[in-house]
């Protein structure tokens, strides 16, 4: 039995309650790394009790909005971070108002959609089906993600899974072009909480299918959400990274997972646009998740692997 697997477990049974194609449409891919296969550290499986939490406040939410401010002022491009712990259900979303293309974040979006149909097909995934999946994800592979595209049923497949996992903000792109797909960070958390709540139209085993992809993506591609993991925590995420013509060839750096540490599980979203350099993008991306988590980290009541 695997650790995640032991962990999983453990949780049920104590809970009653990424890459993409050009801005213009076009099918054409860009390339991404080739990886390295070595596996991060596994999915986790919550359960959310929401509970708002008091205790962070008016002032503090303030504060930290005034934070990230002062770090945006001095850079170049816009960004919109959501964070949510879900044992406590203690939230913040920084410039929720913000809507970005999502680059390959839309990989998990489209690989949830595939097994909402299969569901309702009363069957599992293919074992194409599976390799498609896994390339989409583990190490962001275009070639995949446009075959389970048109699995789907592209973007009006893609609208109705979305309504059906409880997203609101997030329109389809175009034709072949899932890359060009507007969403908010807020919304990338509702869809990590379809990967994580009991009341998800996933099912279980679904869920903790497309958990354990987000956890083995290919080291190269694993930053972003990860920055806010202390020691021993366990990361899923998916990200996303795309110069788009619309910005002058500027970049739109995106990063969504799900972070467990010291009994904390965060929902991560940030997303992101118009940085000069990839490298810049990440760097702004990693600032804002670490600085959230650990701000929220530091108003819950027992002591966090987040705060080390």
């Amino acid at each position: 039995m695997t650790r995640a697997t032991r962990w999983l477990r453990t949780v049920l049974a104590a809970a009653t309650v990424i890459s993409v194609v050009p801005a213009s449409g076009s099918a054409t891919l860009p390339d991404e790394p080739t990886p390295i296969r070595t596996a991060p550290p596994p999915p986790v499986s919550p359960e959310p009790m929401p509970r708002p939490d008091p205790r962070f406040t008016k002032s503090q939410r303030a504060a930290l909005t005034r934070a990230l401010d002062r770090y945006m002022d001095d850079r170049p491009g816009a960004l919109s971070v959501s964070v949510q712990e879900i044992t406590t259900g203690l939230a913040f979303t920084y410039k929720p108002r913000l809507r970005t293309a999502t680059a390959s974040i839309i990989k998990a979006d489209i690989v949830m959609a595939l097994l909402l149909r299969a569901q309702q097909d009363k069957r599992g995934l293919t074992a194409t089906e599976r390799s498609l999946a896994e390339r989409a994800i583990k190490v962001s592979d275009n070639t995949a993600a446009t075959a389970l595209w048109h699995a789907i049923g592209g973007s009006d497949g893609l609208a109705a899974a979305n309504r059906r996992l409880g997203l609101r903000s997030t329109k389809p792109g175009p034709g072949d072009a899932w890359g060009s797909t507007i969403t908010s960070a807020a919304d990338q958390v509702r869809l990590l909480t379809a990967l994580t709540s009991s009341r998800s139209r996933l099912s279980a085993a679904n869920r903790r299918y497309v958990r354990h992809l987000m956890g083995d993506v290919a080291p190269e591609q694993a930053w972003g959400v990860s920055a806010a993991a202390g020691r021993g925590a366990d990361v899923a995420l998916k990200n996303g990274w795309l110069p788009r013509h619309v910005h002058g060839g500027r970049w739109t750096i995106n990063s969504v997972g799900i972070v467990r540490a010291a009994g904390r599980v965060f929902l991560i979203a940030a997303v992101s646009e118009r940085h000069a350099t990839m490298p810049d993008g990440i760097q702004v991306v990693e600032h804002a998740c670490s600085t959230v988590a650990r701000a929220l980290s530091r108003s819950m009541p027992s002591s966090s692997a987040l705060e080390r």
